[in-house]
């Protein structure tokens, strides 16, 4: 079995497939009838450490942190985007990174001040900040929540001392439980990143760490198969890693133990109880729109004609230094007819119930027959079923899902 490669991690912040030259659609303007659900992103570029694992835009924070500029720096980057987004609602925000947890409480304030300011706010939005176990301080937390942070995403990894240490992380298995109490005693709604298939771990391991999981009752889980991404330390020197089998054995306790807990696996890794699904992450799935502002930070905004993708500078220092100038953005090109497809299917695919083929017209501006060719050849190899209301990856597709997303890139 070829292991599951996750979108980002519960970060808000989804990698951007590069172009391809796709072959099987036909040139034209776009004509999307409606424009998408809007979500924001805002990017916290520092840690604490670099994990030998990350391919993150994160930086190590060597000295003291410039908050202030920085966030003089998401103001101006927020401005400048302003008249791309006229008239829309935001309707969830994700602060991530990097480990945004190390901003001051008083820096928060200010920044959600910046957002209600400059930006039509739902009255319900889903606000979740990122947090690491190493940066817990339970006073700073509830400031945290009184400031608007409405949902939490702990960086967790493992709850074995050993695992964390091998992944690089600051914090230790004490400081994880400590850090889920504090979540419990303070967030209504929060979400746990985990990992498997790590270095040396074994099927009771994982267990382990699924089962201390469970016993804090979260709303939310999201759990990640290990990959070794380019252009990271594990990539150059690779730790020794479960084989093939063994992630297979790993994979399939979690489905069972998390199904037997209540859980509705919803995403590929992602699981959740009843009504806690996560908001900002089922918008990415379902090629919804989101500005990111911050360092390194990606948008995918629509319009009736067009939809757009841009990327701002990724050193912070660049980042702050082209914000104040009035533009942060160092990278922006229009999604074409031939990239639509793949690049909605590398998104919605995720979804293990599958999606509505109406979405499909309401989010590319294309009709369904646009990927006929391909969907063909998935149903006919048993990677999805469809019909007029449905098209949904089966077991074997969610098994094999890089293999299904790639069939979309076309010849």
């Amino acid at each position: 079995m070829i292991p599951i490669k996750p979108a980002a991690p519960e970060t808000g912040a989804p990698r951007t497939p590069a172009s391809a030259a796709l072959q099987y659609l036909q040139p034209g303007a776009l004509n999307l009838t409606a424009l998408p659900p809007l979500s924001l992103y805002i990017h916290w570029p520092w840690c604490v450490r670099k994990c030998p694992y990350c391919d993150f835009n994160s930086h190590e924070s060597n000295g003291p942190i410039p908050e202030q500029a920085y966030l003089d720096a998401l103001r101006a980057d927020l401005e400048s985007s302003l008249p791309l987004i006229w008239g829309r609602k935001i309707h969830t925000v994700f602060i991530g990174g990097g480990t945004p947890s190390l901003m001051s409480a008083a820096g928060l304030e200010r920044l959600m001040s910046d957002l209600r300011t400059l930006l039509p706010l739902d009255l319900d939005a889903e606000i979740t900040m990122e947090a690491n176990p190493g940066t817990f301080e339970a006073d700073k937390f509830r400031q945290f929540r009184e400031s608007g942070i409405n949902r939490l995403s702990i960086g967790i990894q493992s709850f074995n001392g050993a695992h964390l240490q091998a992944l690089g992380r600051i914090h230790d298995a004490r400081e994880a439980i400590k850090a889920v109490e504090i979540a419990h005693a303070t967030f209504d709604n929060f979400n746990l990143d985990l990992m498997y298939a790590l270095p040396r771990q074994t099927l009771l391991e994982a267990r382990q760490d699924i089962d201390t999981a469970l016993s804090f009752a979260p709303p939310h889980l999201s759990l990640y198969h290990l990959t070794m991404e380019p252009n990271t330390v594990f990539a150059k020197y690779p730790p020794p890693l479960p084989d093939d089998d063994e992630s297979a054995d790993i994979q399939d306790m979690i489905f069972e133990r998390m199904a037997g807990a209540g859980y509705q696996h919803y995403e590929v890794s992602a699981y959740a109880r009843a009504g806690q699904r996560a908001r900002h992450n089922l918008n990415y799935w379902n090629f919804g729109d989101y500005l990111g502002i911050g360092a390194g930070a990606h948008s995918k905004l629509s319009f009736p004609h067009r939809v757009l993708r841009q990327a701002r500078y990724k050193q912070p220092q660049s980042f702050m230094d082209a914000a104040r100038q009035g533009n942060a953005v160092s990278e922006e090109h229009e999604i074409t007819r031939a990239e639509m497809g793949f690049e909605f299917m590398l998104n919605a695919l995720r979804l293990s119930e599958g999606f509505d083929p109406n979405l499909f017209g309401e989010r590319t501006g294309m009709t369904i027959n646009a990927i006929d060719k391909p969907l063909n050849e998935a149903e006919a190899k048993g990677l999805i079923t469809r019909d007029f209301k449905l098209i949904k990856p089966t077991e074997l597709g969610q098994r094999f899902l890089n293999d299904l997303q790639e069939m979309f890139l076309g010849e």
